[in-house]
């Protein structure tokens, strides 16, 4: 009997200490939405001022007091979330409930009038996205399946984020147990995952982009400079323990010095780079953030991107190779691949990426600014410079050209990655203005889009991002 005591009060203790913010903040969880359903609850915003996410009177005819609205519908649904009491809190909703309804000491301590006049406080949740951004990204979106993602990469805050296809939250809000529950089954049901947040929960292979990754490594292991060594014009580079080949794109012949093979995305220096690098590549890609959970403050959060195992050189040269033009065992977010960008673009220091902004009490004050603070240091800023400088020359002169602003100098790489079971993915990631970075881009379009096999990052993704960073820097 004391021996089953103790379990139980193990258990107990496990489940009430040690694991209960996990339970708490798991979107299965639906007691902490009943809690909350028929508090009030405040607003939450874009940057500019439009409401995303509200709260009015109920009008049904059920015990619900409160009807939670999203204005926007599926523009902006991947990152506010919903609040739903058969299925929980998700995105920002679950991130920043507290605030949200009131509950956060900040809010407390500055509503204390509140308090002793028994009303409940609410909060104001204000986001960094932008919905002239995020209209932009969607729009060049189309229908086309893919992510944008857009940073202020001085600070971290998320300028914009869209996926498509997206979905309408507010099924998902309503009160009615049956219809909610058909909604969420059709949105699980439906084979394009709608709900699935592909700029940070999901991964793909982010070829040529992360040549970019590749040169910074290069330069900080002392393997390459910009200038030497010069690598040999070749269309395919052999394999070390086994037959086969890394071939450049349309089996052209390239080769030079690494700003030169950049700029032309030679697939056979960067594999050979890969190959050089050997073990040191893991650790470089590691301090890019590869194989490490990105913070995030948007519920379930990131995903981490993967690379190839520490000390597995040895026994698997060729993988390195393709991990150097971006394939094999390296896969990223998105999100990723612009805090790579970020990164390069802030000096080689990649900031904690955020979407909160500041949070404000019932009366509109502002009690507490979410901070901007570093996450990792990936290269140093001599070595950030010199990619920033490559990058600048593949949009002036490379494959990156339909990325090209007037008035403003863009860094960029184009990617065209091979994907399991149909056509290419085209990505492209940049920052700008690239004498004075302040906002990095990702884009994925997955399958090529319209375009199919015919897709390059080049022809496809470049000219969203630059379409987004028009916008993003009122151009």
């Amino acid at each position: 009997m004391v021996v089953l005591i103790l379990i139980c009060v193990a258990q107990l203790t496990y489940l009430q200490i040690i694991n209960a913010g996990h339970l708490a903040n798991d979107p299965r969880n639906t007691r902490a939405a009943l809690r909350d359903i028929n508090r009030p609850r405040g607003p939450i915003l874009s940057a500019d001022g439009v409401v995303l996410a509200r709260s009015v009177p109920s009008k049904d005819n059920t015990e619900f007091k409160y009807q939670r609205e999203y204005p926007e519908g599926g523009l902006f649904a991947q990152v506010v979330g919903y609040q739903s009491f058969v299925f929980g809190n998700t995105g920002v909703e679950s991130t920043y409930n507290d605030a949200l309804v009131g509950r956060e000491a900040d809010l407390q301590l500055d509503n204390l009038s509140d308090l002793v006049s028994g009303s409940n406080g609410t909060g104001t949740v204000v986001l960094s996205l932008r919905v002239d951004v995020q209209r932009e990204a969607a729009a060049a979106l189309g229908l086309q399946r893919g992510s944008v993602v857009v940073l202020d990469l001085t600070t971290g805050e998320v300028v914009a984020m869209y996926s498509t296809p997206t979905y309408d939250p507010n099924p998902l809000a309503g009160h009615n147990s049956l219809e909610v529950q058909k909604a969420y089954k059709a949105l699980n049901d439906d084979p394009n995952k709608p709900n699935l947040s592909r700029a940070f929960r999901e991964l793909y292979a982010p070829g040529s982009t992360f040549k970019s990754v590749t040169a910074a490594v290069a330069i900080d292991e002392s393997v390459a400079t910009p200038a030497e060594p010069v690598y040999p014009t070749l269309s395919q580079l052999d394999l070390p323990q086994t037959d086969s080949v890394l071939r450049n794109f349309g089996g052209k012949e390239c080769g030079g010095n690494l700003a030169e093979s950049l700029r032309q995305s030679c697939n056979t220096t960067f594999g050979q780079i890969g190959l050089d690098l050997g073990d040191k590549f893991v650790g470089g890609m590691r301090k890019f953030g590869i194989g490490v959970i990105p913070p995030f403050d948007v519920a379930p959060g990131a995903i981490a991107s993967i690379g190839p195992a520490a000390g597995s050189f040895d026994l698997n040269q060729p993988l390195f190779a393709f991990a150097g033009i971006g394939q094999g065992d390296v896969a990223t977010t998105p999100l990723q691949m612009a805090l790579a960008a970020a990164g390069i673009g802030n000096g080689g220091v990649i900031m904690k990426p955020h979407v909160g902004a500041e949070i404000k009490n019932s009366k509109g004050k502002v009690v507490r600014r979410i901070a901007n603070e570093p996450w990792r240091t990936a290269t140093s800023a001599t070595t950030a410079q010199a990619v920033n400088t490559m990058m600048t020359d593949v949009v002036e002169q490379g494959t990156g050209t339909a990325a090209k602003i007037t008035g403003v100098r863009v860094a960029g790489k184009t990617g065209t990655a091979q994907a399991d079971g149909g056509p290419p993915h085209a990505w492209f990631i940049a920052f700008a203005p690239a004498d004075a970075p302040r906002y990095a881009v990702s884009v994925i379009v997955e399958r090529g889009g319209s375009l199919g096999s015919e897709a390059t990052g080049g022809r496809v993704a470049a000219p969203i991002a630059a379409r987004v960073l028009k916008v993003a820097l009122n151009k």
